[in-house]
């Protein structure tokens, strides 16, 4: 007689199912949203660039013009810090971002609005407080349309000259005049030229490198630090004439690579009507190649 083999009842237990331990989570269904925390490294950075801004203004208006310009470069420098702490140290959040963009707002747009009237601007009746207010309000424009259209840009180029951009091209202008002993008054057509400039700059859709693309991890040529040490030595040598150079610079590079985009059949508007234009109009240079 065979012996009969045990079999499991229907209704048996088992403690890891057909399938179970292959079971995975699709990761890229899940998006990873900032943290709500707040958390104090990083914003120590952006509370230190919102004192810089709000110390500008206040040397400003004791007609210490050399001093308000100098810590509009120290929380550009700042400014530049409390982002990379914050993806270095895992501590990237919402509270930060919008911190970050209001102190930006005070530091690169009311501060050098101020600065720029005091400074110049302010014996010229209402084409001075106007072009002030102009660039304001092209600073607020700019953080605005750069909180909302972060995630349908291209990360390689600014829509705009950055607010940080724009307000070293004023400060660099007042730091140039007062080391060559040139009072405000007597250049006050040139300052409101600067301030018009900068604060329609922001606004348009012209493309500005963002150099984000650049890997600081990847090795580089020997020449590459010896470059970086000229740098250096050049901005050491005479940092209002260099700085305001560079900025300058920068400033006319955004429309020199819209002209080629252009001359390449990649027209690009000159001011955004809104997000799906720009994405729109990625999509027919990708067309085109």
């Amino acid at each position: 007689m065979t012996p009969v083999k045990d079999r499991k009842p229907k209704g048996s237990f088992k403690l890891f199912p057909r399938g179970a331990r292959k079971a995975s989570v699709d990761t890229n269904a899940v998006k990873r949203t900032p943290s709500r925390g707040i958390y104090l490294l990083p914003n120590a950075f952006t509370t230190a660039a919102l004192f810089c801004g709000f110390y500008a203004i206040v040397m400003a208006m004791n007609q210490k013009f050399e001093q308000s310009g100098l810590a509009i470069f120290v929380a550009m420098v700042l400014d530049s810090l409390d982002g990379r702490v914050a993806r270095m140290t895992n501590t990237q959040s919402e509270f930060g971002a919008q911190y970050d963009s209001l102190s930006d707002m005070v530091s690169f747009g009311v501060a050098p609005a101020l600065i720029a009237y005091e400074w110049a601007l302010k014996g010229m009746g209402k084409l001075g407080w106007l072009a002030a207010f102009v660039y304001c309000a092209g600073a607020a424009l700019r953080l605005a349309r750069f909180n909302a259209n972060i995630t349908v840009v291209d990360k390689r180029y600014f829509q705009g000259l950055p607010s940080p951009a724009a307000a070293a091209l004023v400060a660099g202008f007042i730091l140039l005049m007062d080391d060559l002993g040139v009072a405000g008054v007597d250049v006050r057509w040139y300052a409101w030229i600067v301030a018009l400039f900068a604060g329609l700059t922001m606004v348009t859709n012209v493309p500005f490198y963002s150099f984000k693309d650049v890997n600081l991890k990847r090795s580089v040529p020997f020449i590459a630090p010896f470059l970086i040490v000229l740098g250096y030595v050049a901005v050491v040598s005479d940092p209002p004439k260099v700085l305001f150079s560079l900025f300058v610079i920068y400033a006319l590079s955004g429309y020199v690579l819209l002209l080629w985009r252009w001359r390449n059949g990649r027209p690009v508007s000159l001011v955004q009507i809104s997000a799906e234009d720009e994405v729109e109009e990625g999509e027919q240079g990708d067309l085109k190649k």
